[in-house]
C-alpha cells in the first residue's frame, strides 16, 4: 500500500544558520506563526484494491478440462520436484495470506491422488480444497490472460556478417542485493540489481546502454550470436528459447538474470505514439512494424530498459521454479499474489489457428494449470501468462492471446 506523506510546514534548520541576533528571533517567531497556522491536510482514503475471497461450493465451475490429463500429471510432478527442495516452513503469498510450503505440497499430492484415481470432479474439489479467487474492486478490470512461448532461432557460436547480434550470459559485474538481509519484515522477498561505480552501487546498464553504447562489448559474456536484434528482444520477453546451430543441432537457453530495470511495454509505446491502436497490437503486428520501419527500431526497443541475460540449459524451457514448463499447463503469475508451484483452474478464450497460420475464430477453453513461472510484465493479482509451447504454432497462439479470464486457486483443507 502506498504511503501518502503530508507536506511539512517546518522551516529547514539550515535556513537559520548564520542569521544573527534580532533577525534570527524574528525569523523564529515567523516560523512559529507559520506552524500554528498550517492547516492539516485531510488524509486521503487508500486506493480501492482487489480482495481475496473464498468461493462457495455452489459457485464453483464444472472443471471440464479441455486438455489431456497426462500433461497435467507431468506439470504437477514438476511442482512436486520443486517442493522436494523447499523447507517445509517456508511461506508463499496468496493475496494477504501466507501459505506454508508443506501445505502447498500436500495440496498437490491430494490433487494428484484424485486425478490418478479418476475422482477429480466438482464435488471432490469442494470436499478436499478451499478455492480462492481475487475479486476486483470497483472500476478494476478482472484477470487479463496473455501467452508466451519458446522461440526457435538460428544462431552461431562465433560472430560473422550474418550473425552479428550477441546474446549475453550474466555479466561478471552484475550485483544482486538481497534487501531482506537488511530488513526481513519490510523487504521480504525483495532484491535490487546494480553494479559498482567506485564505492557506490548504481543501477545496472539499460537496454540502450548495452545494445546502443556497447557497454558489455568487452565483458566476455557473449554466448551466441543471432541475426536480428528484434529476435533477441522477443527472446528476452519469452525468457527462454532454442537456438539452431546447424541443420540438426539445437541448444536451449534459459533465463539467468536481469538488469533490474523496470519492464516497459513497447506495445503501449506504439499506441501512445499513435503508431498502432490497442485492438491491433500483438507480437506479430509489433514485429512487422519494426521490420517495416527500421529507422524507428532502436527507439522502440530501447523504450524498454529491462534486459535479460541467459544461460545454457539441458532441459527446458525452464520456469522460475527451475523445472521444465508444460505446454498449455504452466502459467506465470506475480509471486507477490500467487503461491509458487500452486494448482489453479483457468478459464478464458484462445484463437483457433487455421492451416495457413491465421486465426480463424476464438473459442472458449478451461483447464487446470500450475503456477510455475514469473515475468517482468506479469504484476498484480489480475495478470497471468499461459505457456503455449515451442516454435511457430505456439507463437501464433501466444502472440495473439490477450483476453479476460478467471483464475481459481486451490489450497488443501485443514483436517
Amino acid at each position: 500500500m502506498k504511503r501518502f506523506n503530508r507536506p511539512s510546514c517546518r522551516l529547514k534548520s539550515d535556513w537559520l544558520s548564520g542569521i544573527p541576533g534580532f533577525a534570527w528571533q524574528c525569523l523564529l517567531l515567523a516560523s512559529c506563526l507559520l506552524l500554528a497556522g498550517c492547516p492539516s491536510k485531510t488524509s486521503q482514503p487508500p486506493p480501492a484494491r482487489e480482495t481475496l475471497v473464498k468461493v462457495e461450493a455452489e459457485q464453483l465451475p464444472d472443471f471440464a478440462d479441455d486438455l489431456d490429463l497426462n500433461s497435467l500429471q507431468t506439470a504437477i510432478k514438476q511442482s512436486l520436484a520443486f517442493y522436494s527442495r523447499v523447507p517445509a516452513d517456508r511461506t508463499y503469498k496468496l493475496g494477504d495470506m501466507q501459505v506454508r510450503a508443506d501445505l502447498l505440497k500436500a495440496t498437490l499430492i491430494e490433487f494428484l491422488r484424485l486425478l490418478e484415481a479418476g475422482e477429480l470432479n466438482k464435488q471432490s474439489v469442494a470436499e478436499s480444497f478451499d478455492v480462492y479467487r481475487f475479486q476486483p474492486a470497483e472500476k478494476q478490470s478482472g484477470l487479463l490472460l496473455t501467452g508466451y512461448y519458446e522461440p526457435i532461432l538460428d544462431g552461431s557460436l562465433s560472430p560473422d556478417d550474418a550473425y552479428r547480434h550477441p546474446l549475453y550470459s550474466m555479466p561478471p559485474d552484475l550485483l544482486t542485493i538481497d534487501l531482506a538481509a537488511f530488513d526481513p519484515e519490510q523487504y521480504a522477498g525483495k532484491s535490487l540489481k546494480g553494479r559498482l561505480d567506485g564505492n557506490r552501487v548504481v543501477p545496472y546498464f539499460t537496454r540502450e546502454e548495452i545494445d546502443g553504447q556497447g557497454k558489455l562489448d568487452s565483458c566476455g559474456c557473449a554466448m551466441v550470436w543471432l541475426r536480428d536484434p528484434i529476435d533477441i528482444f522477443f527472446l528476452q520477453v519469452q525468457g527462454s528459447g532454442m537456438i539452431r546451430l546447424g541443420q540438426d543441432r539445437f541448444r536451449r537457453v534459459g533465463y539467468a538474470s536481469g538488469n533490474g530495470r523496470p519492464y516497459r511495454s513497447i506495445g503501449k509505446y506504439l499506441i501512445d505514439q499513435g503508431l498502432m491502436n490497442a485492438e491491433e497490437v500483438s507480437l506479430q503486428t509489433i514485429r512487422s512494424y519494426l521490420w517495416d520501419h527500421p529507422e524507428r527500431r532502436d527507439e522502440v526497443l530501447w523504450y524498454n530498459p529491462n534486459y535479460v541475460f541467459f544461460r545454457w540449459v539441458e532441459q527446458g524451457p525452464l520456469g522460475s521454479l527451475n523445472v521444465p514448463l508444460t505446454a498449455g499447463r504452466s502459467i506465470a503469475t506475480d509471486p507477490q499474489q500467487y503461491p509458487r508451484g500452486g494448482i489453479a483452474w483457468l478459464q478464458s478464450v484462445k484463437p483457433h489457428i487455421d492451416p495457413e497460420g491465421n486465426p480463424s475464430n476464438w473459442e472458449p477453453f478451461s483447464r487446470w494449470v500450475v503456477n510455475q513461472d514469473t515475468g517482468g510484465a506479469i504484476k498484480g493479482a489480475f495478470r497471468a501468462d499461459l505457456f503455449c509451447g515451442s516454435g511457430e504454432p505456439a507463437e501464433q497462439v501466444a502472440g495473439r492471446l490477450k483476453h479476460p479470464g478467471s483464475l481459481f486457486v486451490l489450497i488443501k483443507k485443514s483436517p
